[in-house]
């Protein structure tokens, strides 16, 4: 198998106009902001930058506005919380693998921890069981950690089970840590909102959706199309049928939107992922509004 940190990496460039040094040069700084009163240096004030943080005395003295930045007070533990489940087989929207977008998130913000000097850790499983991996800070651990979220899901004969990688989180897990949840589409249960805002009591929690591709396309196809959990093909005469369709998205726009008002209620970050293409994007664009406090 080729590595997956190499693929990982390939999809880390952020195309900009001015010359950059590192792949992740321009990217947003880490998952969680650490402040403390260790003084680290000055730059530059930049768009995005809080008020907060302008030395008005230097900014005086040199006549152009500067910013203080601090050394974090600690590192953090990342804890990617991966649903490995049959439905993780499935397509994404982008019509590629839902396994392959997962691994990507998880390897891109992985990355990151990396970069600043942070734990990561693993929590992944469906129906059958749950299972955590050691903590790790080095790329090796990394591709390990990807490895075996690629095999679980490939070998996986049960169900996915978000619930209860939710409850081993609030069961089994006291010290305080980012937990990115990686999952699907499925609608949310009465016991997922009662184990999140548990979570969200210890922990600070990133929500990831993996969009599902369209199960009814809005034209007709003769590609055979079935369900990873039931193995019932899709009839190709409901291929292109207008109201399917349109009831189809009705019924994900409303849970997508319930989905949506659960998290802002509960003051956890959301990010949507449609496809490999566009997902690094994505997510420092939600690392980006989690630096600015909009969830």
């Amino acid at each position: 198998m080729p590595s997956l940190i190499t693929q990982v990496k390939s999809k880390l460039f952020i195309h900009s106009s001015r010359k950059s040094l590192h792949a992740l040069d321009g990217a947003y700084a880490s998952l969680l902001h650490g402040r403390s009163l260790d003084f680290e240096d000055l730059r530059r004030y930049e768009f995005g930058d809080q008020v907060r943080d302008i030395d008005w005395r230097a900014t005086a003295r040199l006549g152009t506005p500067l910013v203080k930045r601090h050394r974090a007070l600690r590192m953090h533990t990342i804890l990617f919380a991966v649903d490995t489940g049959r439905s993780m087989a499935a397509l994404a929207h982008d019509e590629s693998s839902k396994k392959d977008l997962a691994i990507l998130a998880t390897g891109a913000l992985g990355m990151l921890a990396l970069r600043h000097g942070d734990d990561f850790t693993a929590v992944y499983g469906d129906a059958g069981g749950v299972r955590r991996l050691a903590p790790g800070r080095s790329e090796g651990a990394l591709e390990h950690a990807l490895r075996t979220i690629d095999r679980a899901v490939d070998a996986s004969a049960a169900p996915s089970d978000r619930d209860a990688l939710l409850s081993f989180i609030t069961r089994t897990i006291s010290r305080r840590m980012i937990v990115v949840i990686v999952t699907d589409e499925a609608p949310i249960t009465a016991d997922t909102e009662r184990m999140l805002r548990r979570l969200r009591v210890q922990h600070d929690v990133i929500w990831l959706t993996v969009r599902d591709a369209d199960v009814v396309l809005d034209h007709a196809t003769t590609a055979t199309r079935a369900d990873v959990d039931t193995l019932w093909d899709v009839p190709d005469f409901v291929q292109g049928d207008r109201e399917i369709v349109r009831e189809l998205t009705a019924r994900a726009e409303a849970d997508a939107a319930y989905l949506a008002e659960t998290l802002k209620g509960l003051e956890i970050s959301h990010g949507v992922l449609d496809g490999q293409d566009d997902a690094v994007t994505q997510l420092l664009q939600l690392l980006n509004r989690r630096s600015h406090a909009r969830l």
